[in-house]
């Protein structure tokens, strides 16, 4: 029977590496990295650290990840993925003004929870990346599209002014959330009425131009 002093002097066991299939274990890498994200900028989020807080190896996660910068696009590609599933708009509201306010809510409240990777992004060293801006362009591109398929719903026919409209309104709510974060000299509710009710007033002059 081993004694409490022989006990205490065996050292402690390494933890075991838990085997998972390569999607999961990608997976498990990337949700570690966003994390990590909602304490630093995104350019200070270590492949070291990843890979210690996942019991791999450095060398492991570079077989999931060609580099360090392409495993920063891959994180910006999930968060991209969680913003737009947050906001997804809810068809279960019938008033078009009333949906649109909740998404804006939605993405307001996301994009506070995850202000370091959103200000990198958009502000930050890797905003002049072409693969991160790859990224962004597609995900706003998308939320475009959603605009787009809910305009009717507004009394809005989709034409090109619109259209440019539409992409001025997206940057527009970008700005006002990136000012927000900086000053606080509004309450979140007055800046999701203001970037809520700006859509239909924009599209509609808009559309107005073409009479």
């Amino acid at each position: 029977m081993t004694s409490t002093a022989e006990r205490a002097a065996i050292p402690p066991q390494k933890p075991r590496r838990t085997r998972m299939s390569p999607e999961a274990r990608r997976e498990q890498l990337i949700e570690l990295g966003l994390a990590m994200l909602r304490e630093s900028p995104i350019e200070d989020v270590s492949i070291d650290a990843i890979a210690d807080a996942a019991g791999v190896s450095r060398a492991l996660l570079f077989h999931y990840f060609e580099s360090k910068q392409d495993f920063h696009v891959a994180l910006a590609q999930a968060q991209a993925r969680q913003m737009l599933a947050c906001t997804q708009p809810d068809a279960t509201v019938e008033n078009p003004l009333e949906m649109l306010e909740k998404s804006m809510r939605a993405y307001i409240d996301y994009v506070s929870e995850n202000r370091n990777a959103y200000m990198a992004v958009l502000r930050g060293a890797a905003s002049y990346d072409p693969a991160m801006r790859a990224v962004f362009d597609t995900t706003r591109a998308a939320m475009a599209e959603r605009i787009y398929a809910y305009a009717p719903a507004l009394g809005v026919e989709v034409t090109p002014i619109v259209r440019l409209t539409v992409h001025g309104w997206i940057a527009f709510v970008e700005e006002a959330t990136i000012n927000w974060f900086a000053t606080q000299d509004v309450t979140k509710g007055e800046l999701i009425a203001l970037v809520t009710t700006a859509l239909p007033a924009l599209a509609t002059g808009a559309a107005l131009t073409n009479l």
